[in-house]
């Protein structure tokens, strides 16, 4: 009979993918995210987004809307469309403020904004709690799985046993 795993790697360090096509602000990103125990991964659109996602996906993406090839909305909305990149959680990065670029924001499946220019504290506040939301959902994804299979060797065991 084989055991289920309830923990993955709780340990992990945190990857957070940075993505916008201005160097100056993927860089200022980086440079606040530093005060957070975590790893960032840069993508200069949405295109190279979508690659490192498909590749090692990331624990949260802070997401830039006005770029080339792709805008922001068309990249949240591929992501949350795809049920292995759903629980993703993205933060849109905007000098966007029109209430119509929000509601698009929302209805392509954000889980929240920063406006432009970003302020660090609100940044790093916002960042810690979108971590600590995945790390307990990822949490309960592993419990669930653990009971499932505890379940299913419960059944095994019994149907033997008769």
């Amino acid at each position: 009979m084989t055991k289920a795993r309830l923990q993955e790697d709780p340990g992990k360090t945190p990857m957070i993918l940075v993505v916008d096509d201005n160097q100056q602000n993927l860089e200022l990103l980086q440079a606040y995210l530093e005060d957070i125990d975590c790893r960032t991964v840069p993508a200069r659109d949405g295109l190279e987004a979508l690659d490192v996602v498909a590749n090692d996906p990331p624990d949260l993406i802070l997401l830039d809307i006005m770029m080339p090839k792709m805008s922001g909305f068309e990249v949240c909305r591929r992501l949350k469309n795809d049920p292995k990149n759903s629980d993703i959680p993205v933060i849109m990065v905007t000098a966007l403020s029109e209430f119509g670029d929000i509601e698009r924001g929302i209805d392509s499946g954000t889980d929240d904004f920063l406006s432009k220019p970003v302020n660090k504290l609100e940044l790093l506040t916002r960042v810690k709690t979108m971590l600590k939301l995945k790390h307990l959902t990822d949490k309960l994804e592993r419990t669930l799985a653990y009971l499932n299979e505890i379940e299913k060797q419960a059944q095994t065991a019994k149907s033997d046993a008769d």
